[in-house]
């Protein structure tokens, strides 16, 4: 059994919650539970779709991955110690990574150590500002800690989970799935390349 928890909160980006949680559930024939993890009970994303969160916030501290998603309420939730108190989060023992403006959440954790990390281009200045060092890429990893900028830079945060823990035939195989028709190789081909460095 492995569990992962999906961080997102009220605000979320859809694309960067769902198409993570999209292909890290190409494995769940491995045993894996990729579950949508809120503070709250319902979450309202940054377009208005409303979902029900399948795991409180606290699952994250017993998960073995946590991905933080993005919203455009991020600034409000890390300020927030009524939703940061919640989680103790361990990257000795668990993979951590965040997508866009998910990675100031994880800067004001605390777990990027002087990391240099990705984001997207709104947020780079709040993350600059929390001091972290932003690259100009779409994914970068340190050990156990990984970072992603931008909607679609989700599917190399996915792959690289997958690469991590369960080798790179079945990354390469969920990434064939989701695909598009005809770029097929293509697209695995480059998403392996751009995590290759990271496993």
């Amino acid at each position: 059994m492995m569990n992962i928890a999906i961080i997102t909160c009220e605000g979320f980006n859809e694309l960067d919650s769902f198409i993570a949680l999209g292909i890290l559930n190409r494995m769940k024939s491995a045993g894996w539970q990729v579950q949508i993890t809120c503070p709250t009970a319902t979450v309202t994303s940054m377009n208005g779709v409303t979902i029900e969160a399948q795991q409180p916030l606290e699952f994250a501290n017993s998960a073995d991955v946590v991905l933080f998603g993005s919203g455009i309420y991020t600034r409000d939730i890390v300020v927030d110690s009524s939703i940061l108190d919640r989680l103790k989060l361990d990257p000795s023992k668990q993979l951590i990574g965040a997508q866009c403006s998910g990675t100031l959440l994880m800067a004001k954790l605390g777990l990027l150590n002087n990391t240099p990390a990705c984001t997207d281009l709104t947020t780079k200045p709040w993350v600059i500002d929390a001091g972290v060092e932003v690259l100009n890429q779409a994914f970068v990893a340190n050990g156990n800690i990984a970072t992603a900028g931008g909607c679609m830079a989700s599917q190399y945060l996915a792959t690289w989970v997958i690469a991590k823990l369960a080798g790179t035939s079945a990354a390469e195989q969920a990434i064939h799935y989701v695909a598009p028709v005809g770029e097929k190789d293509t697209t695995v081909g480059r998403s392996l390349a751009v995590i290759k460095s990271y496993i």
